[in-house]
């Protein structure tokens, strides 16, 4: 062996020994002994996007386990797959885009989705080839990728089921809009900052005595103007008065009643509030329990709508100010509270404010009847079907479950799915809005009835964007235009949750014909905390409801790699890990096991270089101690090949000792207590191993057999977590012919 360790000249040739030798395939494992499956299906990175020090943990934990199990002879498969990932790789390629002078409007629907396929098709490899870096012992002719031709059949499948189940409906709601990326999202992709916000006391003249007013306090003035009635409570005895009496709208001078409805807070601002439904959830459910008119004030580019009058056109922001200062100019703003503090949705892409809009969206219903998808999530909690390892995190996901609203399934972008539906022309042309490019190259958009007077529906149809159909248009569910009549196709594509939160039974399903009935329910889930509920809680409920099964039997969340003082990561900090540099600098060894050692599920790591460095001195340790055992064999000729039938007193109770470490070893790693494993074969190894056994060998108290069967037992129980220099330094033994089996990777675990 060479006197250092050299992971350069090492991980490469060891990954690519694996991979010639098929070790990571079950069908061609030398090693199912018992033929119990364990089953990960790996959370599906961004296709196209280099891997940060999140994904490097989770390839590192979920190896860790494969690696174990496969030891252990259970029929062991790790399906891996990437993401197309919706809307963080069309945001990505319209910044591209706009580089280039460009934008997304330039192009109808079908040939920017191309661009991006061909876009991300560049760069398809750069995740799955960091894993492997990392040592990712995944089957990889079990890959998939999200928009895998029978991947899209069997989400589109699952649609037209759950729409013949009744579970999906179109309606009018409000939605969360993001008017930068220009998709709707879910309430779980909404990031509520809390901030510094003007609250407007403003003033409503009564009818009939217009030198008196009520007064109402808003931090949205601007859509003033599409205000349709004042509310009080029921209940407030102060106030009770006002109910059934007529103001006049500030800005427009128009009619508005006031009514009576519980949802209003007597206690905050005047007790009275504006209902602006059209941009207000709460009140759009008053408008929707009293029959009340919804008035668009913004349109989906953030502008104000033509209703808006002289402020058509303005940005929120510049309508705000033009408002405040025409309100001041009538003497009708009473005061602004300039430190009001409130809580304003965010998109979580793009940071911008969420702008609630009504538009008609296709959405899931989660908690139906019999058919509740929440219920049936819940059930498997509640039977112990599936355990959730993360402290709190159950806590979490069961306040979710028992309050989650209907899913929002539609997204206004291109690269995705497309939701398979058709809308009816003939006798709906006036409820139709469409965006598209001419013939002429030009951007053109309208309601249909309109457009149509200029424009073909072959030309319509041929630089198609986007269909905007109201809620009341019939619409036919299909994969291909219906063969009569005249229809104009969805151009929404699925929530990426959708077709991801049906990943674990598409990814078997869709691969080799015995899978699903092999490795179904999967054994573990492992990710990240933060998309428990985006994508943890998804995955049970659509689980439940096309296997009735769980989907995975238990749930390993990690948490956030923070850095060594335990600030959160970020570039503008400086203080990112990328695990690429970290590789090139130390070897993928100790950044698994420096993000591995000590971790528990649930809860943020710090890590550093220093704990980098400390776990690259572990790799050169079992190096320099495997060394040692082989110069020791050189040296002794023949005594490890020869072991006495009579065992020293010393040797016997280093026997015991290592036997109670493989004991411990496996414990933890049953338990799935992956950081405390970690931590138990580092110190058994370095601080007993290392630091007093070999020193007793040197001193004549241990057999250099019992020396040898140690430093096997330990190469098998470090592997899981540094299979890099273990597997090196197995084959440099077995080149000794100190070891019998071929493969470390595929050895035996100690007992089995």
């Amino acid at each position: 062996m060479d006197k250092r360790y050299d992971y350069h000249a090492h991980e490469a040739n060891i990954y690519q020994l694996w991979e010639k030798r098929q070790a990571f395939n079950p069908d061609r494992s030398a090693n199912k002994q018992n033929g119990r499956p364990f089953t990960i299906i790996m959370p599906p990175p961004n296709a196209n996007d280099p891997l940060h020090v999140g994904h490097a943990m989770f390839v590192s934990l979920e190896d860790a386990l494969i690696r174990y199990h496969r030891m252990k002879g259970d029929d062991t498969a790790w399906i891996p797959g990437t993401d197309h990932a919706g809307i963080e790789t069309q945001f990505v390629f319209e910044k591209k885009l706009q580089k280039e002078g460009k934008s997304r409007f330039n192009f109808d629907r079908q040939t920017l989705f191309n661009q991006i396929w061909e876009y991300v098709q560049e760069n398809s490899g750069v995740a799955v080839e960091q894993m492997k870096k990392i040592g990712a012992s995944a089957d990889w002719s079990r890959y998939k990728f999200t928009l895998d031709e029978d991947v899209v059949d069997f989400v589109l499948s699952t649609f037209e089921k759950m729409h013949q189940d009744n579970l999906v409906y179109r309606d009018l709601q409000l939605v969360n809009y993001c008017t930068k990326c220009g998709t709707s999202y879910s309430e779980l992709e909404v990031v509520y900052q809390d901030q510094q916000t003007p609250l407007y006391y403003v003033k409503y003249p009564l009818k009939d005595k217009l030198d008196e007013f009520v007064t109402v306090a808003t931090v949205r003035p601007e859509p003033i103007f599409a205000d349709t009635h004042l509310a009080v409570n029921p209940h407030d005895p102060e106030r009770q008065h006002l109910v059934g009496q007529l103001v006049l709208n500030p800005l427009t001078g128009a009619e508005m009643p006031i009514i009576a409805d519980e949802y209003v807070d007597p206690d905050f601002g005047t007790g009275i509030v504006k209902l602006t439904p059209a941009h207000d959830p709460h009140d759009f459910e008053v408008a929707k329990r009293h029959g009340l008119p919804i008035n668009q004030a913004i349109n989906t580019q953030g502008k104000i709508t033509e209703a808006g009058g002289k402020y058509a056109g303005m940005s929120v922001k510049n309508a705000r100010e033009a408002v405040v200062a025409d309100l001041q100019a009538q003497g009708l703003i009473e005061k602004i509270n300039e430190k009001y503090q409130n809580r304003v949705g965010t998109c979580y892409r793009c940071g911008r404010v969420i702008e609630p809009l009504p538009l008609a969206q296709f959405f899931i219903k989660v908690n139906d009847g019999a058919n509740s998808l929440t219920k049936k999530a819940l059930k498997m909690l509640d039977s112990g079907e599936t355990k959730v390892h993360g402290a709190g995190q159950e806590k979490i996901l069961r306040h979710w479950l028992g309050n989650l609203k209907d899913w929002n399934i539609s997204r206004q972008i291109v690269w995705g799915i497309p939701i398979p539906v058709w809308y009816e022309i003939d006798g709906y042309e006036g409820q139709i809005q469409v965006s598209f490019i001419d013939k002429n190259g030009q951007y053109t958009q309208g309601i249909l009835a309109a457009v149509l007077a200029k424009h073909s529906l072959e030309e319509i149809l041929s630089g198609l964007q986007q269909t905007n159909a109201f809620a009341g248009v019939p619409y036919s569910v299909s994969r291909t235009q219906p063969a009569t009549g005249n229809w104009l196709p969805e151009t929404d594509t699925f929530d990426t949750w959708f077709s991801s939160s049906q990943w674990p039974v598409v990814t078997l399903k869709t691969n080799q014909e015995s899978d699903f009935s092999r490795f179904y329910p999967t054994s573990v889930m492992e990710t990240a905390y933060d998309i428990l509920m985006f994508w943890v809680m998804r995955m049970m409920m659509m689980g439940a409801y096309l296997t009735d099964q769980a989907p995975f039997r238990q749930v390993y969340l990690h948490g956030l790699i923070r850095d060594e003082k335990g600030q959160k990561m970020s570039k503008s900090k400086g203080n990112t890990i990328n695990p690429l540099d970290v590789i090139a600098e130390f070897g993928a060894d100790a950044l698994r096991m420096a993000l591995m050692i000590r971790s528990t599920p649930g809860q943020d790591k710090n890590v550093g270089v220093s704990d980098i460095k400390a776990m690259r001195n572990l790799t050169n340790k079992i190096w320099n101690a495997s060394r040692f055992v082989g110069l020791q064999n050189e040296n002794n000729k023949g005594e490890f090949a020869d072991i006495s039938s009579k065992t020293s007193e010393d040797d016997q109770e280093f026997q015991n000792k290592l036997q109670s470490v493989v004991a411990k070893v496996t414990e933890n790693m049953e338990k799935l207590q992956i950081g405390l494993a970690a931590e138990t074969v580092y110190n058994e190894f370095w601080h007993w191993y290392c630091d007093e056994c070999i020193e007793s060998a040197k001193a004549g108290k241990l057999s250099n057999t019992a020396l040898l069967e140690g430093l096997t037992v330990f190469l098998k129980l470090l592997h899981p977590f540094v299979p890099f220099v273990t597997e090196a330094v197995w084959q440099e033994l077995r080149q000794q012919n100190l070891l019998a089996e071929d493969l470390l990777v595929t050895a035996a675990w100690p007992g089995v």
